[in-house]
């Protein structure tokens, strides 16, 4: 037996490897089943230019088995194998890739690509092993080798016996401990997981013994255990299949396999680019929110594979904040990844990606809404609210991109509408969209605000979701058209002439306005006649930017910052309330003092805004009453 030290390395480096650079210790079987799929690749690769050496793919596997008795775990290959040079070469020097020299030397064709890049995949091995034994026969050889370590003091190297060309990797599964379980790694259930996890699309079959059950011989009531061996991973990925192969069935079934959701998805979307970056892609417009979609423990994010190979369970960099319920999976074989192959070395190519990935999802967004309304409108109950936040965030960056799927009530059609349909049968005379915001349609649609607009015609979108005026203001406009709330100090559509008269009215009662502007005190900036008041005889508006809907959501927030709607008081000088004022005004200012009150908390009411002394209401409306 030949006993040798690492070559090149320090037991401090091995030590940092395995305790530093893999995030997760499960990953060491996805990293063995990829090196066991490079080594049958290579024979692969060999057939192609040796007329004497044949691949019939069905006669290649890996397996995986596990020996509880005696903690040991068997990765089994029927790959090319490796003679007593490569082993010290490929195992006795740490980061030295047997699979990139191979890569290095040999023109990759057919779409076949080798997996290992770096060679510390190996390595990970003992996160979960105290020894490592390795049994290989090389193709061509008539000898087997046997390489052992414990992971520190080097390594051995001896002739065995091998029957078969390929290698045997030997894990002796460390003992439990009082914070690790390493009996997971023997069991059937945990490592069938992992190997549907990471590994799951392989592209040669990958087997295990797996325990069934079977009535026993003679006998309708008693069953029997007995073992399997069955094949674990799917081996062709469904990317990589033709779309015309495909039904709407194969896509629903992934999604299901998957676990991307428990809902039906209202679209798949299949990509395929063979460009500066080569990827694909499988992605899922959900119908229906997941529980915790808008909580703070959603993780959005799509799976991203190298070459078959999961690397990332949620990569968030592939989807814009706007788009996180897009759910799926990319995989590209051009990807520069970390020596441990779970994360990136840089960004540029899946920056690119990203940025298709996005155009894509808003054009297949599109398509919906022009082509299914009804499946549209589905998912933007749904997910609406995150387009507008959308719109909202990064100081309306994306407001372009997210402007046309947007959608929101109509007053004329009393449905889900868009911006463009709203714009394109707006009348000549119209100068803006107008909207009106409420907790519902019911409530916005008694609002004495929207009295002026809707008799001049003109339609109103409703805003009954939180985000919906944020977003609108920050989109500030639609086509050159400038959105204007119903409640906004000036709604640009008074005639010449009713401006003329509620000034004049303002000016004939500037003495009883002011009485009651101070009777309000700073509640409110000002008392004025109203030009739009038809019907109802007080209403509340605002002057500045911030609207009295605003104000209450911002009230509502945890860090509340006391924002407030500078708030106009309106009065219908029509309306026989008015005379009851200037009545007051004249003869008994307690009187004006009541009324003015009761008007000020009866606009509060309307808008749905608290009072400030709910029984000082209550005393004054009993003493109307008496």
């Amino acid at each position: 037996m030949e006993k040798k030290e690492f070559k090149a390395e320090s037991k401090r480096l091995l030590e940092m490897m395995i305790n530093s650079i893999y995030s997760q210790r499960e990953i060491f079987l996805r990293e063995l089943i990829s090196n066991a799929s490079d080594a049958i690749d290579k024979i692969y690769y060999k057939a192609l230019t040796d007329d004497n050496l044949s691949f019939d793919q069905e006669g290649y596997y890996i397996k995986v088995t596990a020996d509880k008795e005696s903690r040991t775990l068997k990765i089994s290959d029927s790959g090319i194998g490796m003679t007593k040079e490569e082993l010290e070469t490929n195992l006795g020097t740490i980061a030295k890739s047997g699979s990139l020299a191979f890569k290095s030397e040999n023109e990759l064709k057919d779409g076949h690509d080798i997996i290992g890049q770096f060679g510390v995949g190996f390595y990970s091995a003992f996160m979960v092993a105290d020894v490592v034994t390795v049994i290989s026969k090389a193709l061509g050889s008539d000898v087997a080798y046997k390489w052992e370590s414990n992971g520190t003091d080097g390594y051995t190297i001896e002739p065995c016996e091998k029957e078969t060309v390929g290698t045997e990797i030997l894990l002796k599964i460390k003992e439990n401990t009082e914070d690790d379980n390493y009996d997971e790694y023997l069991e059937e259930y945990g490592l069938k997981s992992i190997i549907k996890k990471y590994s799951d699309f392989i592209r040669y079959p990958i087997k295990m013994d797996v325990t069934s059950r079977r009535p026993k011989e003679g006998s309708e009531d008693e069953f029997e255990d007995f073992a399997e061996e069955q094949t674990i991973n799917s081996m062709v990925p469904i990317w990589r299949k033709n779309k015309s192969e495909l039904t709407a069935e194969d896509y629903e079934k992934f999604y299901a396999e998957k676990h991307y959701g428990f809902d039906k998805p209202a679209k798949h979307i299949h990509i395929n680019v063979d460009g500066a970056v080569r990827y694909n892609a499988i992605l899922y417009i959900p119908e229906k929110t997941p529980f915790d979609f808008y909580s703070p423990d959603y993780e959005k994010g799509l799976e991203l594979y190298s070459n078959g190979v999961l690397i990332m369970n949620k990569c968030a960099d592939l989807l814009p904040d706007f788009f996180s319920f897009v759910k799926g999976m990319v995989d590209s074989d051009d990807l520069s990844l970390n020596i441990s192959r779970e994360m990136l070395q840089h960004d540029r190519q899946l920056k690119l990606i990203a940025k298709n990935i996005g155009k894509k999802i808003k054009s297949e967004l599109q398509s919906l809404l022009k082509n299914d309304r009804e499946t549209y409108e589905k998912f933007y109950q749904s997910f609406g609210r995150q387009l507008k936040f959308g719109v909202y965030n990064d100081f309306g960056a994306n407001k372009e991109t997210l402007q046309d799927l947007l959608m929101f009530h109509s007053s004329k059609e009393k449905k889900l509408v868009t911006l463009d349909e709203y714009v394109s049968r707006m009348p000549e005379d119209q100068k803006y969209i107008y909207y009106a915001s409420g907790e519902s349609m019911e409530r916005i649609d008694k609002l004495p605000q929207t009295e002026l607009v809707a008799e001049k015609g003109y339609e109103i979108l409703y805003f009954t979701d939180d985000i919906d005026e944020f977003a609108i203001k920050m989109l500030m406009n639609y086509k050159e058209k400038e959105f204007k709330s119903v409640s906004s100090g000036d709604l640009g559509i008074e005639s010449g002439e009713e401006e003329k008269a509620s000034d004049e009215a303002t000016n004939e009662s500037k003495d009883l306005f002011d009485a009651m502007k101070n009777i309000l005190s700073d509640k409110v900036k000002v008392v004025k006649a109203s030009k739009r008041l038809k019907s109802h005889p007080v209403c509340l508006t605002t002057e500045g930017e911030v609207t009295i809907e605003m104000e209450k959501i911002l009230k509502a927030m945890p860090n509340n910052q006391h924002v407030q709607a500078e708030k106009v008081l309106e009065i219908n000088t029509n309306h026989e309330v008015f005379q009851s004022l200037k009545a007051a005004f004249e003869s008994d200012k307690e009187k004006l003092s009541l009324y003015t009150n009761l008007l000020y908390n009866q606009a509060l009411l309307i808008e749905g805004l608290p009072i400030q002394d709910p029984v000082e209401f209550t005393n004054d409306m009993c003493k109307i009453m008496v």
